[in-house]
């Protein structure tokens, strides 16, 4: 008996979730500030980027094109570019994740207010409503759940590049996962790639869930 408790014991030892579980909490934290903070300044600027391209269509495709050339930058590179600009550490991965998480927030934020019935906008001109009154009360309203899909998009992205930050010292779950490759350890790998998956499941079910409950039906 006390032998089988003994090898139990030993099992739950060697079990990355046991082993490591305050360094993950650590680095999951950083993990979550590293995007947190990214996908916030992309959603600040992303939105009125995509607001702004509907009313001046003229810079739409400059701003599309600048965003989607952002997007195919492979991360590691992105990241090693930003080194001499910004140094080390968490700043270049922010501003990475940032550029990064543009393209579906602008995109969708584009779409979302193109897709509102121009039969409401007309209606709501007829009412007397300025450019601002029927932005803010009419499209933005229906196109919501269309953006906050762009949001969800980015921030599961986000969450899986954060992983390549630990790279270049800005800390999160990847430290386990380039120390895991370094030593051929694949406890170390599942301490980071486990934990980043299910924040990026939990992320995209609870947008999900925002978005269903801010839809309007049609």
């Amino acid at each position: 008996m006390l032998r089988n408790v003994t090898i139990q014991n030993l099992k739950l030892n060697n079990f990355f979730l046991f082993r490591y579980g305050s360094e993950i909490l650590q680095h999951t934290a950083e993990h979550l500030l590293l995007v947190g903070l990214a996908i916030a300044i992309a959603v600040l600027v992303g939105i009125p980027l995509g607001i702004v391209i509907t009313r001046h269509q003229g810079l739409r495709q400059p701003i599309l094109t600048i965003a989607n050339i952002l997007q195919t930058i492979p991360s590691l590179a992105l990241f090693g570019l930003l080194i001499p600009v910004v140094g080390i550490g968490a700043v270049p991965a922010i501003v990475a994740l940032t550029l990064y998480s543009f393209l579906p927030i602008i995109r969708n934020t584009y779409t979302g207010i193109t897709q509102v019935d121009p039969a409401i906008r007309e209606a709501g001109r007829g009412m007397g409503m300025t450019d601002w009154q029927l932005l803010t009360q009419v499209e933005l309203p229906l196109a919501m759940s269309v953006i906050l899909a762009g949001v969800r998009v980015a921030t599961v992205i986000a969450i899986g590049i954060a992983t390549i930050a630990a790279a270049i010292g800005a800390g999160g779950l990847g430290v386990f996962i380039f120390r895991g490759i370094s030593v051929v350890n694949d406890q170390l790998i599942l301490a980071g790639a486990v934990p980043a998956a299910a924040i990026a499941l939990i992320a995209d079910a609870g947008i999900s869930w925002l978005e269903r409950r801010l839809s309007i039906p049609s």
